[in-house]
């Protein structure tokens, strides 16, 4: 894969990660697909994954962009998270400063270990890039992309996100652990300083924004869109599932499905495309009846959720490739942005 200034911005980016984060091709562009697509990414792992030092790599990636971390706690306030007003006795005003919500990539890390009015502190901003703070609404930098992490095997002294907040992020993953050679190769990497301080950045804001415009061009068939809502609608009407995905669940699938045909190279939509992002959109967006956990009991939440899948699959089927392959010639030249 090109990383010089002539490939794509996609390629750009991935490549230039591939260099810190070693053999996870696919959860990059998990992330990167979330980056295009204008949402956000919730890594559930556990420590030592290398989380933090992806969205490092990002931002390092991003010429000018910046990045900062939040370490959720118990005590963490929500004006530790968004800024405040404070009062200068010299020009008599108040005068905002603002907090570490304001930066292009923003780590929050551990978010499940902050209290709930913190956690909603998040909501304006990842919904509508914005935050008001005194009666002000104050724009957040673009592009704007929160990474936030939770580990999966510590649970005391956390506050299980909310549907409301879990529905705000555009999808879920892990990076987990790497392969054996990957591991080797990431000591001998390390043995002379981090291989992050050595990476340069290879795109600018303005091309990840153009890169964000190029999504709404895809081309997405009227057979695929259908099928998308029915995918959507199905979780909600299938056998295991108390509560499915809402309407933001339809529009996280069908614009990550473009940014993640964009990020392939198409400017279409594949069927495969939605397939491939099903549990990552919607997997945390469905709560799970007791029956169906008891039932699934030692199978693991990825393997209960791919039996979801199929039944919703079930339930609204994929359509025939050979009626849509037509209107695919329609489409405009497969080149990502």
């Amino acid at each position: 894969m090109s990383s010089d200034g002539t490939a794509p911005t996609s390629d750009r980016l991935l490549a230039n990660i591939e260099r810190v984060v070693l053999g996870k091709h696919e959860e990059i562009s998990l992330v990167l697909a979330a980056l295009a697509a204008g949402g956000h990414v919730l890594l559930e792992d556990v420590p030592g994954t290398a989380k933090t030092i992806l969205a490092r790599a990002i931002a390092h990636t991003i010429r000018g962009a910046s990045f900062n971390r939040i370490q959720c706690t118990p005590d963490l306030q929500p004006t530790d998270v968004t800024g405040l007003s404070i009062y200068n006795q010299q020009s008599r005003e108040f005068e905002f400063r603002p907090g570490p919500i304001f930066a292009n990539i923003v780590l929050v890390d551990e978010i499940n270990r902050a209290m709930p009015k913190t956690q909603s502190a998040l909501l304006e901003a990842m919904a509508e890039q914005q935050v008001t703070i005194d009666g002000v609404t104050r724009p957040l930098p673009s592009p704007f992309l929160v990474i936030a992490t939770e580990n999966p095997i510590e649970q005391e002294g956390t506050f299980p996100l909310p549907e409301a907040q879990l529905d705000r992020f555009a999808l879920r993953s892990a990076l987990g652990y790497p392969d054996e050679p990957a591991e080797i190769e990431i000591v001998l990497a390390q043995r002379h300083g981090h291989p992050l301080t050595a990476l340069e950045p290879l795109v600018s804001a303005e091309e990840v924004r153009t890169l964000q415009a190029d999504v709404e061009d895809v081309y997405v068939d009227d057979l695929i869109l259908h099928w998308t809502v029915e995918l959507v609608r199905a979780t909600r009407a299938v056998e295991g599932v108390v509560v499915g995905a809402s309407v933001r669940g339809s529009l996280a699938l069908e614009r990550t499905a473009r940014a993640w045909a964009l990020l392939h190279g198409r400017r279409h939509v594949l069927p495969d495309d939605i397939d491939a992002l099903f549990l990552p959109v919607l997997g945390h967006r469905l709560l799970l009846s007791a029956s169906f956990l008891a039932e699934a009991r030692g199978l693991g939440r990825d393997a209960a959720l791919g039996l979801i899948k199929d039944r919703c699959l079930a339930l609204a089927p994929a359509p025939a490739p050979d009626s849509i392959r037509a209107d695919w010639d329609t489409a405009a030249s497969p080149t990502a942005g």
